[in-house]
C-alpha cells in the first residue's frame, strides 16, 4: 500500500510541476517481473508475474504524459515488454520487440521511458520474447482524454478491464519446444477472464471448482469495460447474459456507437463497450468468453465464464450460458460485424479536431505490398512460417542498433512488394518504407484459421475486407469515407484485408501475426522508415541506457 500511495504522490506532483511551467507530466512505475505459482484450471503452474500480480498493473494515464517504467527481470531468461497501440512517436527504441531492441538480460534492471503523444484509448503490454506471452506477463494501457477534449459520452460511472485468453496448463517453454519440435499446439485447456477459471456453471463441463473472476456493479450504474484478447491464437466471442454491449472505441478511436448483444475479439484485439446496468437484480449474470470457428460440442469445456454481480443480487446466476452468434462455423457473420465497426467521423479524440477530418479516400497511395501468409511449411528441417514465402529471421544485432551504427549486413531492404514465387526461404528481409509515404498493405490469408495483424508504431486504416484473392479491382469495395482506424485486424481465412497508413514515425516498426504460435514460426516482417534529410527532429537519439547486444556487444558498459 505504501508504494501505491509514493506512486500516487509521484504522479500528482509532477502534473503539478506539468502545470506550472506548461510541460508534460511524468507518471513513474517500478515493475518486479518474476514467477509465480497458480493453478487457474487446477494444475499448479508458474506464471509472470508483474509486482506479484497476474495480470499485471494498469498503467492509467492521460494523453501527452511521460511514462517511466522501471523493470527489474527477475526470470531465468531474457525478457521484452512491448505495448501493443502505443505509437511511441520518433521513438522506436522503446518498442520493446527484437528488431528495435536488445533484450532485458536475467536478473537485470532497465528503464522504459516514452511518451503517450496525441493518444487515447484502449491498449496493452506483453512480454514478447520466447512464447513468454503464453505464461501472462500482461496488463493494460488506459489513455485517457485531457480535460480540454470533449468525450463523445457521459462520464462512466465505472472503469474496468477485462483480459480474455485460451490458457494451456503447460507452461510457456515446453510449448515453444513443442512448435520447435514441429508439432501444433492442440485445443487450449481452457479461456481464462483476469487470469482466473471458469465458474462452474455446468457440473459436466467445469467439474471442478475454480478460482473465478466477479465483476461487482451497482445496479443503474453505466460501465466502460476493456475487454482485450491477450491469448495465443483463439478467436473469442464475448458476452453479458441479458446485457447489450454499446461500442464506444476500438484500439484509440471513437467509433460509431452501436449495440451488439456479443463481439467477436480476435488474438491482440482491444476494444471498449459502454454497458449500462439496467436488469432486476434477481440473480446474478453471466460474462462470457467462448472460441469461435470450433466444434461448439468439442470445445464447449473451453468456454471462459465470469460473473456479473449486482450489489444487490438476490442470487446465484444459473441455467444455460447466453447463446453465441448462431453457426460457429460461419465466418459470415464474423466479418459482416467487422465491417460494421466505423469511425465517429464527429468527434475528436486526442485532439480536438474531428477524426473524420483526415480524409484518407482521397490521398493517392505510394507504395502497395500484398503479403500472404500460408499454412506452416518445412524450410531447412524445420516447420516455419511465412509472408510472401518469407520466412523472418530475427538478427543477432537488433536492426535498429544495426542502422545506428552502421553494421553491415544485418538485413537487407529486398522484401518483396507481391508474394514470390518459387521455394520460400528464412531471411532478414525489411520492407522499405517511405517517409511521409502513404502505404497501402493487402493482408491475404491462405491458411486455414482466422490471423490477426499488428502495426508497431501506428494506426492503421481497415478499408477493405472481403473472401477469395484480392486484385486491384477489390479497391472498388473499399470505405474511403469512415473506415476505423487501429492497430490490430482480423484476416479471415480464404480472405483478404486492406489497410492504408500514413508513414510519418520515423524508426523500424513490427508487422506482425498476433497469433503466438505463428509468430514464433517466423511470420513477422518490418517496416523501415527513414527521414532522408539530416535532422533530429524526426527522431529520437538512443537512449542512455541502450542495451547492446550481437555484434555490438562490446559497447555494453
Amino acid at each position: 500500500m505504501a508504494s501505491s500511495k509514493v506512486l500516487l504522490v509521484l504522479v500528482w506532483a509532477s502534473a503539478l510541476v506539468g502545470l506550472a511551467i506548461a510541460a508534460d507530466p511524468y507518471a513513474f512505475f517500478d515493475w518486479d517481473v518474476s514467477y509465480i505459482d497458480v493453478s487457474p484450471l487446477g494444475v499448479k503452474q508458474q506464471v509472470i508475474a508483474i509486482n506479484g500480480k497476474f495480470p499485471g498493473p494498469i498503467v492509467n494515464v492521460t494523453t501527452n504524459w511521460n511514462v517511466v517504467i522501471n523493470v527489474q527481470n527477475n526470470l531465468d531468461e531474457p525478457f521484452l515488454l512491448t505495448w501493443d497501440g502505443i505509437q511511441h512517436r520518433k521513438n522506436s527504441w522503446q518498442d520493446g520487440v527484437l528488431g528495435t531492441t536488445c533484450p532485458i538480460p536475467a536478473g537485470w534492471n532497465w528503464t522504459y521511458q516514452f511518451q503517450v503523444k496525441d493518444q487515447i484509448g484502449s491498449f496493452f503490454y506483453f512480454p514478447s520474447l520466447n512464447f513468454q506471452r503464453a505464461a501472462g506477463g500482461y496488463g493494460g494501457v488506459i489513455i485517457n482524454n485531457r480535460p480540454v477534449i470533449s468525450v463523445p459520452f457521459g462520464t462512466p460511472d465505472g472503469d474496468i478491464t477485462i483480459f480474455i485468453g485460451d490458457w494451456y496448463n503447460n507452461n510457456h517453454v515446453d510449448l515453444r519446444k513443442k512448435l520447435e519440435g514441429g508439432k501444433e499446439l492442440g485445443m487450449p485447456d481452457g479461456v481464462l477472464i483476469n487470469g482466473k477459471g471458469p465458474y462452474q456453471y455446468n457440473k459436466t463441463l467445469v467439474p471442478d471448482v475454480y478460482d473465478h473472476e466477479t465483476i461487482n456493479v451497482h445496479p443503474g450504474k453505466t460501465y466502460r469495460i476493456r475487454v482485450h484478447n491477450v491469448g495465443i491464437s483463439t478467436s473469442l466471442n464475448f458476452r453479458i447474459q441479458n446485457h447489450n454491449l454499446l461500442l464506444v472505441e476500438t484500439e484509440g478511436t471513437y467509433t460509431v456507437q452501436q449495440n451488439y448483444t456479443n463481439m467477436d475479439i480476435h488474438v491482440g484485439q482491444s476494444y471498449s463497450f459502454l454497458v449500462t446496468m439496467d436488469q432486476n437484480a434477481s440473480s446474478d449474470y453471466y460474462i462470457v468468453a467462448s472460441p469461435r470457428f470450433v466444434n461448439e460440442s468439442i470445445w464447449a469445456r473451453v468456454t471462459g465464464v465470469a460473473i456479473l454481480h449486482y450489489t444487490n443480487s438476490k442470487g446465484k446466476a444459473s441455467g444455460p450460458l447466453p447463446d453465441p452468434p448462431n453457426d460457429q462455423y460461419d465466418k459470415s457473420f464474423s466479418m459482416n460485424q467487422a465491417r460494421s465497426i466505423r469511425t465517429n467521423v464527429t468527434t475528436g479524440a486526442a485532439r480536438p479536431n474531428p477524426q473524420g477530418s483526415f480524409r484518407y479516400g482521397s490521398i493517392d497511395v505510394t507504395q502497395l505490398y500484398v503479403l500472404k501468409n500460408k499454412p506452416p511449411v518445412m524450410i531447412g528441417g524445420k516447420r516455419r512460417t511465412t509472408l510472401s514465402g518469407i520466412s523472418f529471421q530475427q538478427p543477432e544485432t537488433p536492426l535498429r542498433l544495426a542502422d545506428q551504427y552502421d553494421v553491415k549486413g544485418t538485413y537487407t531492404l529486398d522484401f518483396p512488394t507481391r508474394p514470390v514465387e518459387g521455394p520460400p526461404k528464412i531471411a532478414t528481409s525489411v520492407i522499405n518504407g517511405t517517409f511521409r509515404g502513404f502505404m497501402e498493405i493487402v493482408l491475404q490469408n491462405n491458411d486455414t484459421s482466422v490471423q490477426t495483424y499488428h502495426l508497431d508504431g501506428y494506426a492503421f486504416f481497415v478499408v477493405g475486407m472481403d473472401w477469395g484473392e484480392w486484385t486491384e479491382n477489390s479497391r472498388g469495395t473499399y470505405n474511403k469515407g469512415d473506415g476505423v482506424s487501429r492497430c490490430t485486424v482480423q484476416v479471415f481465412p480464404g480472405a483478404w484485408t486492406a489497410i492504408l497508413i500514413s508513414l510519418d514515425n520515423v524508426g523500424i516498426w513490427n508487422l506482425r501475426t498476433e497469433n503466438l504460435d505463428t509468430w514464433y514460426r517466423g511470420q513477422e516482417v518490418y517496416i523501415r522508415i527513414v527521414n532522408p534529410e539530416i535532422t533530429n527532429k524526426t527522431e529520437l537519439a538512443p537512449p542512455d541506457n541502450a542495451i547492446y547486444c550481437g555484434s555490438l556487444s562490446k559497447m555494453q558498459q
